[in-house]
Protein backbone atom coordinates (compact mmCIF):
# COMPACT_ATOMS: atom_id res chain seq x y z
CA UNK A 1 0.00 0.00 0.00
CA UNK A 2 0.69 3.60 -0.93
CA UNK A 3 2.11 6.02 1.70
CA UNK A 4 -1.72 7.66 2.14
CA UNK A 5 -1.99 11.65 2.52
CA UNK A 6 -4.38 14.31 2.34
CA UNK A 7 -4.24 17.91 1.14
CA UNK A 8 -4.49 19.63 4.79
CA UNK A 9 -3.24 18.53 8.66
CA UNK A 10 -6.64 19.93 9.90
CA UNK A 11 -8.37 17.09 8.71
CA UNK A 12 -6.72 14.88 10.65
CA UNK A 13 -6.53 16.65 13.49
CA UNK A 14 -10.18 17.41 13.19
CA UNK A 15 -10.96 12.89 12.55
CA UNK A 16 -8.43 12.43 15.44
CA UNK A 17 -10.11 14.96 17.85
CA UNK A 18 -13.80 13.09 16.79
CA UNK A 19 -12.99 9.45 17.31
CA UNK A 20 -10.97 10.00 20.57
CA UNK A 21 -14.86 10.84 21.40
CA UNK A 22 -15.94 8.14 19.44
CA UNK A 23 -14.73 5.61 17.37
CA UNK A 24 -17.25 4.58 14.83
CA UNK A 25 -17.89 0.74 14.50
CA UNK A 26 -16.98 1.15 10.62
CA UNK A 27 -15.49 3.95 9.17
CA UNK A 28 -16.54 4.47 5.64
CA UNK A 29 -17.51 7.41 3.29
CA UNK A 30 -20.97 7.39 4.50
CA UNK A 31 -19.89 7.11 8.09
CA UNK A 32 -17.19 10.03 7.59
CA UNK A 33 -19.91 12.50 5.79
CA UNK A 34 -22.48 12.08 8.72
CA UNK A 35 -19.50 13.51 11.20
CA UNK A 36 -18.66 15.97 8.36
CA UNK A 37 -15.38 14.83 8.86
CA UNK A 38 -12.92 15.32 5.51
CA UNK A 39 -15.50 16.93 3.11
CA UNK A 40 -14.80 15.84 -0.25
CA UNK A 41 -11.30 14.04 1.27
CA UNK A 42 -12.84 10.91 2.53
CA UNK A 43 -11.24 8.38 0.69
CA UNK A 44 -8.05 9.74 1.58
CA UNK A 45 -8.95 10.03 5.01
CA UNK A 46 -9.98 6.16 5.07
CA UNK A 47 -6.60 5.29 3.94
CA UNK A 48 -4.47 7.00 6.37
CA UNK A 49 -7.05 5.19 9.09
CA UNK A 50 -6.20 1.70 7.01
CA UNK A 51 -2.59 2.86 7.09
CA UNK A 52 -2.26 3.25 10.20
CA UNK A 53 -4.20 -0.40 10.81
CA UNK A 54 -6.65 1.28 12.80
CA UNK A 55 -9.55 -0.38 10.43
CA UNK A 56 -9.14 -3.55 8.33
CA UNK A 57 -10.04 -4.53 4.57
CA UNK A 58 -13.67 -4.14 5.12
CA UNK A 59 -13.19 -0.30 7.29
CA UNK A 60 -14.05 -2.07 10.27
CA UNK A 61 -12.14 -1.02 13.59
CA UNK A 62 -9.58 -3.23 14.63
CA UNK A 63 -8.61 -3.59 18.48
CA UNK A 64 -5.92 -1.69 17.77
CA UNK A 65 -7.24 1.27 16.64
CA UNK A 66 -10.69 1.14 19.55
CA UNK A 67 -7.53 0.89 22.17
CA UNK A 68 -6.09 4.29 20.70
CA UNK A 69 -9.35 6.03 20.24
CA UNK A 70 -10.55 4.96 23.66
CA UNK A 71 -7.38 5.88 25.21
CA UNK A 72 -8.48 9.02 27.76
CA UNK A 73 -5.00 10.32 28.59
CA UNK A 74 -3.48 12.50 26.37
CA UNK A 75 0.05 11.17 27.16
CA UNK A 76 -0.32 7.46 27.03
CA UNK A 77 -2.57 8.65 23.37
CA UNK A 78 0.33 10.16 22.06
CA UNK A 79 2.87 7.00 22.81
CA UNK A 80 0.26 4.44 21.44
CA UNK A 81 0.09 6.57 18.37
CA UNK A 82 4.32 6.64 18.22
CA UNK A 83 4.08 3.01 17.95
CA UNK A 84 1.27 2.62 15.66
CA UNK A 85 3.00 5.21 13.05
CA UNK A 86 6.60 4.18 13.66
CA UNK A 87 5.09 0.58 12.61
CA UNK A 88 3.65 1.97 9.52
CA UNK A 89 6.02 3.70 8.61
CA UNK A 90 9.16 1.53 8.84
CA UNK A 91 11.10 1.86 5.96
CA UNK A 92 11.23 5.76 6.57
CA UNK A 93 12.18 4.77 10.32
CA UNK A 94 14.65 2.00 9.35
CA UNK A 95 16.20 4.74 7.31
CA UNK A 96 16.42 7.60 10.32
CA UNK A 97 15.46 5.96 13.07
CA UNK A 98 13.77 8.67 15.36
CA UNK A 99 15.34 10.85 13.50
CA UNK A 100 12.32 10.37 10.95
CA UNK A 101 10.28 12.43 13.47
CA UNK A 102 11.88 15.46 12.95
CA UNK A 103 12.81 15.41 9.11
CA UNK A 104 12.30 18.98 6.80
CA UNK A 105 9.77 18.75 4.58
CA UNK A 106 12.37 18.30 2.02
CA UNK A 107 13.92 15.79 3.44
CA UNK A 108 10.28 13.57 3.46
CA UNK A 109 9.02 14.98 0.35
CA UNK A 110 12.31 12.92 -1.17
CA UNK A 111 11.58 9.86 0.37
CA UNK A 112 7.92 9.30 -0.27
CA UNK A 113 8.68 10.84 -3.96
CA UNK A 114 11.36 7.98 -4.39
CA UNK A 115 9.27 5.53 -2.44
CA UNK A 116 6.03 5.68 -4.25
CA UNK A 117 7.05 7.38 -7.65
CA UNK A 118 4.63 10.21 -7.10
CA UNK A 119 4.86 13.66 -8.02
CA UNK A 120 5.91 16.57 -5.93
CA UNK A 121 2.57 17.91 -5.06
CA UNK A 122 1.59 14.49 -3.90
CA UNK A 123 5.16 14.05 -2.38
CA UNK A 124 4.41 17.05 -0.30
CA UNK A 125 1.03 16.02 0.82
CA UNK A 126 2.23 12.53 1.84
CA UNK A 127 5.19 14.27 3.97
CA UNK A 128 2.39 16.91 5.41
CA UNK A 129 0.26 13.62 6.60
CA UNK A 130 3.34 12.27 8.69
CA UNK A 131 4.83 15.57 9.67
CA UNK A 132 0.41 16.04 11.20
CA UNK A 133 0.64 12.30 12.79
CA UNK A 134 3.86 12.93 14.35
CA UNK A 135 2.50 16.23 15.79
CA UNK A 136 -0.33 14.30 16.92
CA UNK A 137 1.96 11.89 18.63
CA UNK A 138 3.81 14.47 20.07
CA UNK A 139 6.68 13.79 18.27
CA UNK A 140 7.05 17.24 16.44
CA UNK A 141 6.57 20.74 18.76
CA UNK A 142 6.36 23.87 15.82
CA UNK A 143 2.87 23.92 13.60
CA UNK A 144 2.34 22.23 11.04
CA UNK A 145 2.11 24.08 7.83
CA UNK A 146 0.69 23.00 4.62
CA UNK A 147 3.19 24.11 1.21
CA UNK A 148 2.63 22.41 -1.98
CA UNK A 149 4.44 24.00 -5.61
CA UNK A 150 3.03 26.67 -7.08
CA UNK A 151 2.99 26.77 -11.05
CA UNK A 152 6.77 28.86 -10.93
CA UNK A 153 7.95 25.81 -8.92
CA UNK A 154 7.99 28.04 -5.55
CA UNK A 155 6.09 27.16 -2.50
CA UNK A 156 3.01 28.31 -1.15
CA UNK A 157 2.85 28.30 2.30
CA UNK A 158 -0.33 27.68 4.43
CA UNK A 159 -0.27 27.90 8.28
CA UNK A 160 -2.89 27.66 10.63
CA UNK A 161 -3.94 31.30 11.79
CA UNK A 162 -6.33 33.23 13.57
CA UNK A 163 -8.91 34.44 11.43
CA UNK A 164 -7.28 37.80 10.19
CA UNK A 165 -3.45 38.12 9.88
CA UNK A 166 -1.58 41.31 11.05
CA UNK A 167 1.11 42.44 9.23
CA UNK A 168 3.24 45.54 10.56
CA UNK A 169 5.21 47.75 7.91
CA UNK A 170 8.05 49.37 9.34
CA UNK A 171 7.86 52.76 10.51
CA UNK A 172 9.26 55.42 7.88
CA UNK A 173 10.33 58.68 8.62
CA UNK A 174 8.73 61.67 7.39
CA UNK A 175 10.80 64.99 7.64
CA UNK A 176 8.55 68.09 7.23
CA UNK A 177 10.64 68.94 4.16
CA UNK A 178 9.19 65.65 2.59
CA UNK A 179 5.89 66.77 3.22
CA UNK A 180 6.64 70.96 2.59
CA UNK A 181 9.81 71.98 0.89
CA UNK A 182 8.93 75.84 2.13
CA UNK A 183 8.73 74.48 5.53
CA UNK A 184 11.94 73.51 7.16
CA UNK A 185 10.74 73.24 10.64
CA UNK A 186 13.06 70.18 12.12
CA UNK A 187 9.40 68.82 13.42
CA UNK A 188 9.64 65.07 12.07
CA UNK A 189 6.72 62.90 12.12
CA UNK A 190 6.48 59.33 11.93
CA UNK A 191 3.93 57.05 10.57
CA UNK A 192 3.14 53.24 11.20
CA UNK A 193 0.32 51.21 9.34
CA UNK A 194 -0.98 48.31 10.54
CA UNK A 195 -2.90 45.93 7.82
CA UNK A 196 -5.04 43.20 8.32
CA UNK A 197 -4.24 40.64 5.92
CA UNK A 198 -7.47 37.81 5.17
CA UNK A 199 -6.47 34.53 6.26
CA UNK A 200 -8.09 32.81 3.48
CA UNK A 201 -6.31 35.12 0.64
CA UNK A 202 -3.88 33.98 -2.14
CA UNK A 203 -0.45 34.24 -2.61
CA UNK A 204 -1.34 36.79 -5.03
CA UNK A 205 -3.57 38.69 -3.28
CA UNK A 206 -0.74 39.48 -0.55
CA UNK A 207 1.88 40.35 -3.62
CA UNK A 208 -0.66 43.12 -4.83
CA UNK A 209 -1.12 44.62 -1.07
CA UNK A 210 2.49 44.71 -0.81
CA UNK A 211 3.31 45.77 -3.91
CA UNK A 212 0.82 48.94 -3.67
CA UNK A 213 2.50 49.88 -0.06
CA UNK A 214 5.79 49.97 -1.44
CA UNK A 215 4.77 52.11 -4.77
CA UNK A 216 2.11 54.62 -2.57
CA UNK A 217 3.11 54.53 1.12
CA UNK A 218 6.82 53.91 0.62
CA UNK A 219 7.51 55.93 -2.43
CA UNK A 220 9.41 53.07 -3.87
CA UNK A 221 8.60 52.26 -7.76
CA UNK A 222 10.05 48.85 -7.80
Amino acid sequence: MAYPYIPSGGLIQTAFQQFRKSFPAKVDSETLKKLGIAPSNEGSMINIIKFLKFTDKDNQRTQEGSQLFNTHDDQKFGQALENSVRSSYSELFELHNDGAWTLDRDALISFFRNSDQTSAVTGARQALTFQTLASLAGKRAEQVSSRTPNARGGNIEKKTSPKNKTSNVEPKNLSSSSLDENNKSPVGLTVRIEINLPANGSQATYDNIFQSIRKNLLNDPA
